[in-house]
């Protein structure tokens, strides 16, 4: 019997609500981002033996191989092995709650204190820490996906391109299909993974194409009603959508669509809900709470959240039956390394941008690099932001 047959078995599968409070609890604490992917593993590995560790691995490739928010859909594949379709909605949403609900009340607090000395003091320093954080993300991706002079060659075409204001989505595509040429005769690894069953397949399938026509239907309704609340939507779906290699991913994407396309924010606020984004758990993502609440308040940001998610949780669902053949495909391992070398660069590029943003002095330089330092150091992001912004609140 298949591993995907032992965890779909009719009388083995946990409760819904079970894998709700579960990912509930640990999604109060998912600091870290990606990171979080081993906590998830911990709980459904070694603490409850949901799935066996083959299985859990099996679907932490898909989730690095498929755009959106890593963590997010480690938490729905887990929910969909343990207890199906509905067991991964619930995994799901419990995993991104506590994100969600602190993102909102940080957003309102903003807006009612940023005019205060010791708030525009802070957020300095915040906005330099976002710097930090962003320039280790790049190196943190140069590490993992510059290889040799093939990778290089894209990120550095893509930052180029960035900087020079052309659209990342662009860039993205390009370096997609540059790579298939590029990458021809260099050896990408496979391996076998997810093998579903055709039943658990097609139901599957089924709750992801009903979810899609909710959502439509959702976006229908928004378009007749309140046109900003579908461009809100529709932005964030297609930052997601093109959000390969994780949460940080979506940053260059989302920056540039708010900031530079609609101007909906300006820079510096736009780096305020980074640094609100990572006093709170959850990826970095949950910027589009942020975003949408200081463009149409709570609906906004209830809107803003989902449609930065829905792609990320649809695209598991979708992606689990066909994960093996898509891994075996010559021009998808092709594509996704020019993928996530051109992501390198579009970091730079927005590190560079987000530089040009900021008032510099000594004092702020001296932040940056100690961030930076720590950060490379492997302090607890957590930890840099908060003594960032208390000693940015004393001193800048």
């Amino acid at each position: 019997m298949s591993r995907i047959a032992e965890q779909n078995q009719p009388g083995t599968r946990v409760p819904t609500v079970r894998l709700f409070l579960a990912f509930l609890r640990l999604g109060s604490t998912a600091f870290g981002g990606p990171t979080m992917v081993a906590y998830i593993r911990d709980l459904a590995v070694k603490k409850n033996q949901w799935l066996s560790q083959e299985t859990f691995e099996d679907g932490a490739a898909l989730c690095q191989s498929i755009p959106g928010a890593t963590a997010m859909q480690a938490a729905a594949y887990t929910g969909l092995r343990a207890g199906g379709p509905l067991g991964a909605l619930a995994a799901f949403v419990g995993f991104g709650l506590p994100a969600f609900v602190l993102m909102v009340g940080l957003s309102v607090a903003y807006q009612a204190g940023r005019d205060l000395q010791p708030v525009l003091a802070a957020f300095h320093g915040l906005r330099v820490i976002v710097i930090a954080i962003v320039a280790n993300a790049a190196l943190n991706f140069g590490r993992s996906s510059i290889r040799n002079g093939r990778d290089a060659i894209l990120a550095a075409g893509a930052a180029v391109f960035l900087v020079l204001h052309g659209s990342p989505i662009l860039a993205i595509v390009a370096s997609a299909g540059l790579s298939i040429l590029l990458y021809q005769g260099v050896d990408l690894p496979t391996r076998t993974s997810i093998a579903s069953s055709p039943e658990s397949g097609r139901r599957t399938l089924a709750f992801a194409g009903m979810l899609a026509l909710l959502f439509a239907a959702g976006l229908v309704v928004l378009y007749a009603w309140e046109r900003p609340l579908f461009d809100l939507a529709t932005l964030m779906l297609k930052v997601d959508l093109f959000a390969f290699g994780g949460g940080f991913a979506s940053v260059p994407l989302m920056l540039h669509e708010v900031v530079g396309v609609r101007h909906w924010l300006d820079s510096r606020t736009f780096m305020d809900g980074i640094a609100l984004g990572q006093v709170t758990p959850g990826p970095i993502v949950i910027t589009a709470t942020f975003v949408g609440y200081q463009v149409a308040g709570v609906l906004g940001a209830l809107v803003g959240t989902i449609g930065i998610f829905t792609p990320s949780f649809l695209m598991v669902l979708v992606t689990v039956p066909y994960f093996d053949r898509l891994q075996h495909s010559v021009s998808f391992r092709r594509a996704l390394r020019g993928v996530l070398a051109s992501f390198v660069g579009l970091l730079v590029a927005v590190a560079i941008h987000f530089g040009i943003a900021v008032s510099w002095s000594i004092p702020a330089v001296a932040l940056a690099l100690a961030a930076l330092a720590a950060l490379r150091l492997k302090v607890d992001i957590l930890w840099v932001v908060l003594m960032g912004a208390a000693v940015a609140t004393l001193t800048l």
